[in-house]
């Protein structure tokens, strides 16, 4: 049957359907209520320029934008005017220079040949200070000579070659100095003056130092332009490098006793704690998100249903270890600050360690993956929005290591081996994350927080050991250690058998072990078949001596009495067993085996000596009341009860006769509507006759006879 079927199956019965979503409900509640305060945020009715009657923490990440933008206009506004400082111009007025030194010095140098010729000759003339001045002015650029003043020219002209040279240097460095830097219109006067104090202060000439910063005016120029283009990039890069204001999540944004100003007051605003209709989001959210969760819940605990896997006791089961388990991350949380990490220590996988020895081991890692997705919104610090990645991925390797290393469930220590695969898994990834962080930790650090991790893990073991008998007692439920702890043979009852009907002790360990191996090979619970065939005749030790495996030196009662009432002794058996067992306190899965492996079958040995006598005997009377099996498990150990007797009654057990007794019980058993009730498909019909079949002729192989010396 499919889940759709299943699920129109349980609306159409209502019987069916109500045990599962009331409980379901329950349990979203109960997740609700238990992440409500983790998600709702506390509103305040705060006025302007009031004091702050506690410390109010931002409830989530948001970029407050207003802001932001001032910040961004402070930038820009801060962003300085662009100029672009022309190279040509710079040249331009250097070149000027230099063609006034070098145009002086080719006066001088004409001067000096004139008036070497003149000595020779003894004639010509000897140019004067005013001809040299009219001739730099003839060789000179027009802007030079329509710039500067004769003056300049005439103190260049009548000062000594040397001082014009070092005049030169220190006037063209200082220039480049000036004119590199930039002369903006509005600072030419400031940078002519720059210029002016460095000759002042030079070891020059007083004539030399006068022309030159006389001509520092025609020099020094603007040759810094404003740049558009680059001024707005500025300005534009300047905006792009303002971060943006974030409020955090918890970030303080008013102390106790602060006054709300202005803009104290749009800071709560922004981040919802004014609005009471804001508040309403994160509830529905968590809704949307407990609704889901239940859903796939109610999925699983359908699919179990349908599997015959989930009960009452189980369904209930779930409830009390989802509320232990969210209950115990709920109350560690309210210890748990940004500081500490005490998440660490919550022995969350203490749930599927039970869910998979009390239901399955599918069903156990979904309640992971949902107990992990809780605990990151338990442990957010109360923050809406906002969940604890790190606490989610850590309960969730926690809890699947429980699971991966809780292998073998029939093996009573298997809880402690898992218990020290958690605690290292636990540790593995309790470092991973300190190391991934950027936090510096010390090595006591390391040895608490690994601790936390090793105690979660012990812890978890501890609570899974200490609960699982209340949940097996209180709820009835059949888990493999308590199976295990019932097939032990020094439980009383088995001692009773053993004692009081050997031959029926005997017998029931042979069905046993046919009942496991059949069990195994179609997938059924083994381990259940054991011990329901170890139990299944206990009630022959009401009366040992009336059943045959047990009248080892005595005469069979059963000769000198009447078929109908011997019938009535066997026929009681099964009950006699039954009652004994819930006197006892036995799983009703047991119980149930005893009461049901014979079903309605009929007595025929008893049956047919009657109707030797009586012809119209009442059949009913020698059938066992019922009722048929049930599950798998009763009807396998129904085949194997038959199975084993007719085999050990036979003289020499071959492989044909075996073979044909199992073919023959388990059609009896089929036509006789035997197997009417139980689950077992004709294929798997197929590969229990063939289980017994191979698992009998290994027991009863033929074995050489060594003869014997009167023989010999």
């Amino acid at each position: 049957m499919n889940l759709r079927n299943r699920l129109k199956s349980f609306f159409t019965h209502k019987t069916k359907w109500i045990p599962i979503i009331f409980p379901m409900l329950v349990l979203g509640v109960l997740f609700f209520l238990m992440t409500l305060n983790n998600v709702h945020t506390e509103t305040y009715n705060i006025e302007r320029f009031s004091s702050a009657n506690e410390t109010i923490r931002s409830p989530i990440t948001i970029q407050n934008e207003q802001e932001t933008k001032r910040k961004t206009r402070e930038a820009v506004q801060a962003v300085d005017d662009r100029y672009n400082v022309s190279t040509e111009i710079n040249e331009e007025q250097i070149n000027y220079i230099n063609e006034i030194f070098d145009a002086v010095a080719k006066v001088e140098e004409k001067k000096s040949i004139e008036i070497q010729s003149s000595e020779n000759n003894n004639e010509g003339m000897i140019l004067g200070s005013q001809e040299k001045v009219q001739l730099l002015q003839q060789i000179l650029s027009s802007e030079i000579v329509e710039s500067i003043d004769k003056g300049v020219l005439l103190r260049l002209v009548n000062s000594t070659p040397s001082q014009r040279e070092k005049g030169e240097k220190v006037f063209v460095e200082s220039l480049k100095e000036t004119l590199n830097k930039g002369v903006r219109m509005e600072n030419v006067q400031s940078s002519t003056t720059e210029v002016i104090q460095t000759l002042t202060y030079s070891q020059l000439d007083t004539d030399v130092r006068q022309a030159l910063i006389t001509l520092t005016d025609f020099a020094v120029v603007e040759n810094s332009f404003y740049d558009v283009e680059k001024t707005l990039n500025a300005r534009k890069e300047a905006a792009h490098n303002v971060d943006p204001v974030v409020i955090r999540a918890g970030e303080i944004i008013v102390r106790e006793g602060q006054t709300i100003t202005d803009q104290l007051f749009e800071e709560l605003k922004l981040v919802g704690l004014l609005n009471k209709e804001r508040n309403v989001y994160p509830v529905i959210g968590l809704a949307l998100l407990i609704l889901l969760i239940i859903g796939i819940v109610t999925y699983e605990v359908v699919e179990l249903s349908g599997q015959k896997k989930m009960d009452k006791g189980k369904l209930a089961s779930v409830l009390i270890i989802s509320f232990v388990v969210v209950s115990i991350m709920k109350v560690i949380s309210l210890y748990v600050t940004q500081v500490n990490q005490l998440f660490f220590v919550a022995p969350v996988a203490t749930g599927v360690l039970l869910v998979k020895q009390l239901i399955n081991e599918r069903f156990a890692i979904v309640l992971a993956g949902i107990y992990a997705v809780l605990g990151s919104i338990l442990f957010n610090n109360q923050i809406p929005g906002s969940l604890n990645v790190e606490a989610g991925i850590y309960f969730f390797f926690s809890q699947l290591a429980g699971i991966i290393f809780l292998m073998n469930v029939k093996d009573r220590l298997a809880i402690l081996k898992a218990g020290l695969g958690m605690s290292i898994v636990n540790v593995l990834a309790v470092l991973i994350f300190l190391f991934l962080s950027f936090e510096k930790y010390t090595l006591s650090d390391l040895f608490i927080q690994t601790g936390l991790g090793f105690a979660a893990a012990i812890l978890s073991v501890v609570f899974a050991i200490g609960l699982l008998p209340f949940f097996e007692t209180s709820l009835g439920i059949l888990s493999d250690n308590k199976l295990i702890s019932l097939a032990s043979p020094n439980q009383p009852l088995l001692r009773k058998i053993l004692t009081e009907a050997p031959g029926t002790y005997h017998h029931s360990i042979m069905v046993a072990n046919l009942s496991e191996t059949a069990c195994d090979a179609i997938g059924a619970n083994g381990l259940l078949a054991r011990v329901g065939a170890y139990y299944h005749d206990i009630g022959k030790t009401e009366r040992p001596q009336f059943f045959i495996e047990n009248q080892l030196s005595i005469k069979n009662p059963h000769d000198s009495m009447k078929p109908k009432h011997s019938a009535e002794i066997i026929i009681n058996h099964p009950y006699d067993g039954a009652a004994l067992l819930k006197k006892h306190r036995f799983p009703k899965e047991i119980v149930a085996i005893a009461k049901e492996h014979h079903g309605t079958t009929l007595l025929k040995f008893f049956y047919f000596k009657e109707k030797e006598n009586n012809k119209l005997v009442n059949e009913k009377s020698f059938r066992y009341p019922g009722p048929i099996p049930k599950t798998k498990e009763a009807a396998i150990v129904c085949i194997c009860d038959s199975v084993e007797a007719a085999v050990r009654s036979l003289k020499e057990p071959t492989e044909e006769k075996i073979e044909e007794i199992v073919s023959s019980i388990i059609n009896d058993r089929l036509m006789d509507g035997q197997l009417d009730d139980s689950p077992l498909t004709l294929n798997e019909l197929k590969k229990i006759h063939r289980t017994i079949c191979e698992a009998l002729k290994g027991i009863f192989h033929s074995r050489i006879q060594y003869p014997t010396k009167e023989a010999k």
